[in-house]
């Protein structure tokens, strides 16, 4: 497609929409008018509606965004006229920042510059006041400013955005002589060299992206400060401007800097963006940039992207062409800033090229190719520079004559190019390298190296997930997990996951871990099981080159199961030996073992930046232990329960007996504990709440205990009071209230009735609750709460989420039976929510079941939780009808809570 060429600042008489303003007829109705100002806001009303007419029916954004900025150069003479003499020598009204680049959209910010002569008419002041007050009663949202043409000189030396904003200065009406002379002395003769404002723009981009975590893949992505948004593309245009006084960025392609297509891929992508941001800003009737859930599945359906059989897809399809799109101009803003930086920042630097090999040189600390031929005459050199960089980390970057070529010659990397012995060992040298593998695939990634040479990547490059829980593209997320590996190497991040760093030396092949991180997630999008699928592509990348059979099946292997570890650690109780006993023999060896963690911790911080906390890394910490201790037992002499019950009994006997208690006062106190009790309570725990029992004030009162547990990853609530049917209810619902997510339950009920429940709580930050007054203030009002009569819970009224009622999952339950140990396994899952918990426990009260055992785990806003229970007689619940009616009522309290919440709009 030809993209629709940039407007040369200077407008003609008509834009490319003729029927936005009729200036003749508008000028007839000015003439004499009593009230102009009210046609002035008429005209402006019908001028937006007809553009978004002409959105609708597909025109071109360029033509929607300059057409706009056209309406309200129109619309601002005339209402300038209304104070002041066009003629006047004095005073100037001048466009600036984006307004002054020409480019405007709905909800866009008119920024003004009213700029006076020394020693203009005093009179002007009261106009200059009247004439913004009617343009904010007409409907323009004015950002102003009002200057001498030396305070413009003295604030725009001070401050870089005034400088850029100047530099953009367009001028309307009024004095043209005046505005000359402003844009004179702030030019860069004046004020702000092109070195300088160059070095003080690319740190001005450095913050920014470092704003939005230095990717433009996130869930809710700024389409003008991201990465790839619209600030990148300005800022090329400032660079261009203001260092090579080019007018468009086409001015670049006549100097030489970009070549045609990249102009044209430039300008295409900025009308997307700006298609995407004309839609924004129609929809919600304001300056909005944020590509929130709340407007993406009308978005996607505005722009075209229908997906009959899936709304969800639809909206994939939309975010993966934004992504893909501001990669690729993210690409072209990396390319180009290189080139400014040789051309700016490096230009007085006439050191001679440092020879680095036959293809490759130094040049003033960036690597370049030696001959412009070289990746023609040998194209492995395609994969060898990325090599070149990971072993030589002093070197800063690739010039941006190098980054072009690598671009123009990927189409090269085809099959044999693949099958070449050398490139097959050069990538694998990459991902053996010490240091510096993930600069490298990164990069490798951004210059579109890695999806030519691995196919199967370019299909997840930019490919989304419409859900809260992965938070990048799954590109984006793999290369998180590979630095996460990485990260783990680096002495200084040791104290982030010092078992994890420490067993990551003890790997024999860290390569192999690199590779199981690459492909785990290959395989997303296509249907089917992509762990399976992924382990097939997998193996057959291994095989290819030319791994052994045995590292390309652990490799195989880790990728089939990237999963096992975090659905067995979040979702089964790993208290029970039959439990361990199966994950171990899935793993089958301590090796296996400690590649699985590893990659499960990567993969898992890789995923979200909020969902890596405590209570996971202790779940797989535990889980970590006890199946390193079945694996050293010997798979074919499991652990039993009984021993199990009796090691941690000793245990526990021991510390008490240290701690000054006597066999007298543990075993009464034990012999109402049933076996379950010690199966499912570490020693430590157990002393903790033996403590807490036997050394209460009052034996009459509800106990409440609470202490931070680095063991179990949060803050533990232990309560010890005469059994109630409700108290589940009503303790979680007190506790979600108070903000606290419960990420386990244990519900126990003595021999004597006493409840001997225990939680393990997370504040929600994801964080477990250290500070002394705030765990007063929970026991207190727990006490509090469980002193009220019976069968008055806590209401529940925190709201939701934002973007949790833009996902609508489906409530899903099953039941199955756990014969070994006596009890029924119910699997949720549903839309989590505030007051989930409790309207689960009051369906469990109302059907008389019993809790035991309750596993938590949130997935954005999916609840996938686990309850194991039994009936009133403590039996498995093995009636289907009692089944069907227990999920009846789940799904009634579940569809009430819905209705009842204040955010659903209900």
């Amino acid at each position: 497609m030809i993209a629709t060429p940039e407007p040369r600042i200077q407008f003609p008489d008509r834009p490319a929409l003729p029927d936005i303003l009729d200036t003749g007829a508008l000028d007839a109705q000015l003439a004499g008018n009593a009230r102009p100002m009210a046609v002035l806001r008429e005209a402006l009303k019908q001028g937006d509606a007809t553009l978004r007419h002409h959105f609708e029916a597909g025109a071109p954004a360029p033509e929607l965004v300059y057409g706009r900025c056209w309406l309200i150069d129109q619309l601002l003479r005339r209402a300038w006229a209304l104070y002041f003499d066009p003629q006047a020598t004095d005073i100037s009204l001048v466009a600036v920042g984006g307004y002054g680049r020409a480019e405007l959209l709905p909800g866009s910010d008119i920024d003004l510059l009213i700029l006076l002569a020394e020693g203009a008419e005093p009179g002007h002041a009261e106009a200059i006041r009247e004439f913004l007050a009617d343009l904010w009663d007409m409907g323009v949202e004015v950002g102003h400013s009002v200057r001498t043409i030396a305070e413009c000189v003295e604030h725009g030396r001070a401050d870089i955005t005034i400088a850029t904003n100047l530099l953009e200065a367009r001028h309307l009406t009024g004095s043209h002589a005046l505005y000359e002379q402003m844009r004179e002395r702030t030019g860069p003769e004046h004020m702000w060299n092109g070195r300088d404002f160059f070095d003080a723009k690319l740190r001005e981009q450095d913050v920014r992206h470092h704003k939005y975590h230095d990717t433009a893949y996130n869930l809710e992505p700024n389409i003008k400060e991201n990465p790839g948004g619209l600030r990148d593309i300005q800022m090329i245009g400032w660079v261009a401007k203001r260092h090579y006084g080019v007018l468009t960025l086409h001015g670049l392609v006549e100097h030489g800097f970009l070549t045609e297509h990249e102009y044209e891929t430039l300008v295409e992508g900025q009308s997307f963006l700006w298609r995407i941001r004309f839609a924004l800003h129609s929809l919600t009737r304001r300056r909005e940039d944020r590509l929130l859930f709340d407007h993406q599945r009308t978005l996607a359906a505005q722009l075209g992207y229908q997906a009959a059989d899936s709304p969800n897809l639809s909206v994939e399809l939309f975010m993966k062409d934004y992504y893909r799109t501001v990669f690729e101009l993210n690409r072209l803003n990396e390319m180009l800033l290189q080139l400014f930086k040789e051309q700016i920042l490096y230009a007085d630097d006439s050191a001679d090229p440092v020879v680095i090999n036959k293809r490759f040189q130094s040049r003033k600390g960036f690597i370049e190719v030696a001959h412009p031929n070289v990746f023609r005459r040998y194209p492995f050199a395609l994969l060898e520079i990325f090599l070149v960089m990971a072993q030589h980390p002093n070197l800063k970057g690739v010039r941006a004559s190098t980054i072009r070529l690598i671009r123009d010659h990927r189409h090269l990397i085809d099959e044999d190019f693949r099958n070449d012995l050398r490139s097959r060992a050069l990538f694998m040298e990459i991902i053996r390298q010490p240091h510096g593998v993930t600069h490298e695939l990164r990069r490798m990634n951004r210059y579109g190296i890695l999806a030519a040479y691995l196919p199967v990547f370019g299909r997840i490059v930019g490919q989304m997930q419409y859900d809260l829980f992965h938070a990048f593209t799954v590109d984006e997320h793999t290369l998180f997990v590979v630095r996460n590996i990485r990260r783990l190497t680096v002495p200084e991040f040791a104290h982030e996951l010092p078992f994890a760093s420490e067993l990551i030396r003890k790997i024999p092949k860290q390569e192999l871990l690199i590779l199981a991180a690459l492909f785990h997630d290959i395989a997303k999008g296509r249907g089917g099981d992509h762990s399976e699928l992924g382990a097939d592509e997998a193996r057959r990348f291994c095989q290819h080159h030319g791994l052994s059979r045995y590292d390309s099946e652990l490799v195989a292997w880790l990728v089939q199961n990237h999963l096992l570890m975090s659905t067995t650690a979040q979702r089964r109780d790993i208290s029970d030996p039959a439990v361990i006993n199966e994950f171990a023999q899935a793993v089958g060896s301590r090796m296996r073992l400690n590649y699985l963690y590893l990659l499960t911790v990567a993969d898992i911080r890789g995923t979200n930046q909020e969902l890596w906390n405590s209570w996971k890394a202790a779940l797989l910490s535990e889980l970590y232990n006890v199946t390193s201790q079945a694996l050293r037992r010997g798979l074919e002499n499991p652990l039993d329960q009984a021993e199990l019950v009796a090691v941690t009994r000793h245990r526990a006997r021991d510390r008490l007996l240290e701690d000054g208690f006597d066999q007298d006062q543990l075993e009464p106190l034990w012999d109402n504990f049933t076996e379950e009790y010690f199966l499912r309570h570490s020693p430590d725990e157990i002393v903790w709440q033996t403590h807490a029992i036997l050394d209460r004030d009052d034996p009459h009162a509800p106990l409440i205990a609470l202490r931070p547990s680095p063991e179990r990853g949060g803050t533990e609530i232990f309560v010890y009071m005469p059994t109630d049917p409700g108290l589940f209810e009503r303790i979680t619902a007190m506790l979600d209230q108070m903000g606290l997510d419960v990420m386990d339950a244990r519900i126990l009920t003595s021999e004597d009735h006493y409840a001997l429940d225990s939680y393990v709580v997370l504040d929600d930050h994801g964080r477990a609750i250290e500070d002394p007054a705030r765990i007063r203030e929970i026991r207190q009002a727990l006490i509090q709460g469980l002193g009220k009569p019976h069968g008055e819970a806590t209401r529940v009224t925190r709201r939701p989420p934002r973007q949790f009622r833009h996902f609508d999952i489906r409530t899903l339950i099953e039941f199955k039976q756990d014969a070994p140990n006596q009890r029924t396994i119910m699997e949720l899952i549903t839309g989590d929510r505030p007051g989930l918990l409790s309207a689960v426990a009051r369906a469990f009260t109302h059907c008389d079941v019993n809790i035991r055992n309750a596993r938590i785990a949130t997935f954005g806003a999916r609840a996938e939780d686990v309850f194991y229970i039994t009936d009133h007689d403590h039996r498995p619940i093995r009636d289907q009808a009692v089944l069907d009616s227990l999920r009846e009522h789940i799904i009634n309290e579940l569809e009430q809570k819905t209705d009842q919440d204040p955010a659903s709009g209900t």
